[in-house]
């Protein structure tokens, strides 16, 4: 019998790679999906109240600067512990993919926060100029120029973003999230079942392999210049 025969042979694979693979999706798709709605405005709001923003604040930009800093600063493992009370709180367990939710979620705002704003950075001066020339209002500006010029930029920070949890829902895995990352170490490591290390591997290198090419074909889709 050959290693695949026998690793296709194992009911750990079987039979929990394909529920742990859909608990990694939605994990990760319902964290996504969080980060996008809370990191682009606060991403934005960097940008507007920069010194030379649309609207200048300099002490407001500290404080959004300074909290996007402390959380990108602290390990995912380390949050994920931190904030168990915010966690159980919100889900009310600490234990399954929905519990994972919150931690992965608390990590990702911050880091796509700063990708926006390193996007939204690159738009040309000239265009929001242009833009303040015709009587555009702020928020239109915002949305009009800022985001729209800045689109291709942001749609590749929203697939760094998403790989990024899906490393960092493997680590979850090890403070009883379930999923792709639980499955390796509570059976490829623990257990000594080095066919299900291997495909739960492979498994997470195929759908990082996805996610970067719908990534890519989205910017494609959103890039006009």
């Amino acid at each position: 019998m050959t290693w695949l025969q026998e690793a296709l042979s194992n009911p750990v694979i079987t039979d929990r790679v394909p529920e742990a693979t859909l608990q990694t999706i939605w994990m990760t798709g319902l964290s996504s999906i969080v980060t996008v709605l809370l990191g682009l405005p606060l991403g934005l709001a960097l940008v507007v109240t920069a010194p030379n923003g649309l609207r200048p604040s300099r002490t407001l930009n500290a404080v959004l600067s300074t909290v996007v800093n402390i959380g990108r600063s602290i390990p995912f493992i380390i949050l994920m512990v931190a904030i168990i009370p915010l966690t159980r709180l919100l889900t009310g367990t600490t234990f399954g993919w929905q519990s994972a939710v919150v931690p992965l979620s608390v990590a990702a705002i911050p880091f796509f926060a700063r990708l926006v704003e390193n996007a939204v950075r690159d738009v040309s001066p000239g265009k929001i100029e242009a833009a303040q020339m015709v009587g555009a209002s702020r928020l239109g500006i915002v949305g009009g120029v800022l985001v729209r010029e800045a689109l291709p930029g942001i749609v590749g920070g929203v697939t760094v973003t998403v790989i990024t949890l899906v490393s960092y829902s493997a680590m979850a895995g090890a403070l009883g999230a379930e999923g792709l990352g639980a499955l390796a170490i509570n059976h490829g490591y623990q257990r000594f079942q080095a066919d299900v290390m291997v495909v739960t591997v492979v498994v997470i290198v195929v759908l990082v392999q996805l996610i970067q090419m719908l990534g890519d074909l989205a910017v494609r889709l959103v890039d006009h210049r």
